[in-house]
């Protein structure tokens, strides 16, 4: 592995400031690309995926015979917890955001709102996205990095403070 030595180092410390529910999903709404957790063969599995947030909802396209796809027709009404995180941070900078949401997952079954989400939602890979999930959040949780206020940056030398006579 080499490092690339031409990159600057970041401006210095961050601080994680949490954001409330409110912010979190707008924040997760002006993105268009996350990640998918969820469980297979008893380990957690991600997945990058894109989505739209509608009504507060995550909605994710799927395809059949995807791991996603079926646990939640295996799990029927009562869904499969996930968790869905989407962020966007400057990886010069190391200044941005991160929202996790946590919930059930269930397939879209009614014919008219599957409909909708194929017209809102175009898949990015080129397959076959016939079925559709919807994550209602039961916790929406996330983080804003800015920097921190009074501390120094990095490569600048901390003034050590004076020493007692």
């Amino acid at each position: 592995m080499t490092i690339d030595s031409t990159r600057s180092l970041p401006a210095g410390p961050r601080q994680s400031i949490e954001l409330d529910p409110d912010e979190a999903l707008r924040l997760l709404g002006s993105v268009s690309l996350g990640r998918i957790v969820f469980t297979r063969h008893a380990l957690p599995t991600v997945r990058p995926v894109n989505h739209v947030l509608d009504d507060g909802d995550v909605v994710i396209r799927t395809h059949e015979g995807a791991a996603l796809t079926s646990h939640t027709e295996e799990a029927g009404g009562s869904g499969v917890v996930v968790a869905y995180e989407a962020d966007v941070i400057d990886p010069d900078t190391h200044l941005g955001w991160s929202v996790v949401v946590t919930g059930y997952a269930h397939l879209v079954t009614d014919p008219t709102e599957l409909a909708r989400y194929r017209g809102l939602l175009a898949p990015w890979v080129r397959q076959t996205m016939d079925y559709a999930v919807r994550i209602r959040p039961d916790l929406v949780t996330g983080i804003r990095l800015t920097a921190a206020d009074g501390l120094p940056d990095a490569g600048t030398p901390a003034v050590p403070a004076p020493s007692a006579p």
